[in-house]
């Protein structure tokens, strides 16, 4: 039986350049939990804990069915109160929101055999099991489609802002317009990784 790896059937999607660039994304479902707060802080690493926990209980139920797949990376939707936070650009938002204030919703992409009976039934077992009561807020998330302006980011995620810099002056240069939450792909596993050499595609959702 053949896995289905996500990352190399939809390779365009976690791929980018090291300058910005426009793309347009297809529509896509995912397993996400929502949460606010500081990225460093225990709340996340437990959402992050429990939407890995279901996704490879998912794993599994499909490989018993045999349709078994390569769990895909984590990703992220982030976004802050704009009118208590208003007119700053995407380039100044991670110094001047301050991390507690940002809002998220963590994703992993998900085959679309996978349906919401299966999440359902994950996080039940999730929580029989390990004990994880956060699993049961894992649930599918259907993204649509849209363009964006993505570019890949190497270094610490403190350095962002000078990633995001260039895609917002490419933007403006452009005409295009902000649509929806920063979005950002993991590419690189960061507890095995060098701060330095951490890959992440930054994508600024736009019309």
């Amino acid at each position: 039986m053949e896995k289905l790896n996500l990352s190399k059937l939809y390779k365009a999607y976690y791929t980018a350049k090291t300058q910005p660039e426009l793309v347009e994304t297809e529509q896509a479902q995912y397993l996400s939990i929502t949460g606010q707060g500081d990225p460093s802080g225990e709340d996340f690493a437990s959402n992050v804990g429990a939407l890995y926990a279901v996704a490879y209980t998912i794993k599994f139920m499909c490989k018993a069915e045999d349709k078994d797949f390569v769990v895909a990376k984590l990703e992220g939707l982030w976004w802050f109160d704009e009118a208590l936070y208003a007119n700053l650009s995407i380039a100044e938002t991670q110094a001047k929101v301050p991390r507690g204030q940002w809002s998220y919703r963590l994703l992993i992409r998900m085959p679309e055999y996978v349906t919401d009976v299966q999440v359902k039934a994950a996080a039940r077992a999730v929580l029989q099991k390990k004990g994880i009561a956060l699993a049961g807020e894992t649930e599918l998330f259907m993204m649509p489609a849209g363009k964006a302006v993505q570019m890949l980011h190497t270094g610490p995620y403190a350095n962002e802002p000078e990633t995001l810099a260039l895609i917002k002056a490419f933007s403006d240069d452009h005409g295009f317009k902000r649509n929806g939450p920063h979005h950002e792909i993991y590419l690189s596993d960061v507890n095995k990784t060098a701060p330095e050499k951490l890959r992440t595609i930054l994508r600024e959702p736009v019309i």
